[in-house]
Formats: C-alpha cells, sequence, structure tokens
C-alpha cells in the first residue's frame, strides 16, 4: 500500500450529543468510550477501518473547523435524502458532503 491511510478523525464538539444525534442520522453507530482518566466520548467504526470520535470541546472551547465528505447507502440514513451528493451542516456548524448511494 503507497501512502497515508486516514484511521482516526476526533471532532471536539461544544454539544457532543447534538452532534452524535446528527452523525447518527447519516447512519453511524456510536459507542461510548473513555480510556483512562480521558473525558467520556463516542466513536464509531466506518468502512475500511477508519473511527470517526466526538469528544467534548472542553476547556479549551475551540471546536476547530473540518469538512467530512460521507458515502452512505440510502436505507442506513435517518434523514430523508435522495440519491446523491447533499451538503449538510453539522450541529457545530461542519460542512458535512454526503453522499447518498441508493
Amino acid at each position: 500500500m503507497a501512502g497515508a491511510q486516514i484511521i482516526l478523525i476526533v471532532l471536539y464538539c461544544a454539544d457532543v450529543s447534538a452532534c452524535r444525534d446528527f452523525y447518527r442520522s447519516l447512519g453511524l453507530a456510536f459507542e461510548r468510550e473513555r480510556h483512562g482518566s480521558g473525558p467520556e466520548h463516542y466513536a464509531a467504526a466506518l468502512s475500511g477501518g477508519a473511527v470517526l470520535e466526538l469528544y467534548p470541546a472542553g476547556s479549551r472551547g475551540e471546536t476547530g473547523m473540518i469538512r467530512l465528505g460521507l458515502t452512505v447507502s440510502q436505507g442506513e440514513v435517518g434523514l430523508f435524502l435522495e440519491p446523491g451528493d447533499h451538503i449538510l451542516h453539522d450541529p457545530e456548524g461542519r460542512v458535512v458532503d454526503i453522499h447518498v448511494a441508493s
């Protein structure tokens, strides 16, 4: 395999529950996790082995901006989205490009 492969994406969220619900509506299945004395957060396995984690922003209060792109199956999405490409925003204002496969 040439090059790098993304295995982890961490989103810092002011409202972790709202973000979890948004990404759940796109078909992601989150598990609650806590590593040692770190903060409680949520993790969802993506196809290909990558993991998307949602962490509380904490005292920094900075959530940062990122643009994500996801392909989802129409039957697994909790939102009504026609097959094709859509641009959504998560509760923190991040742009999420969605390709809905039929």
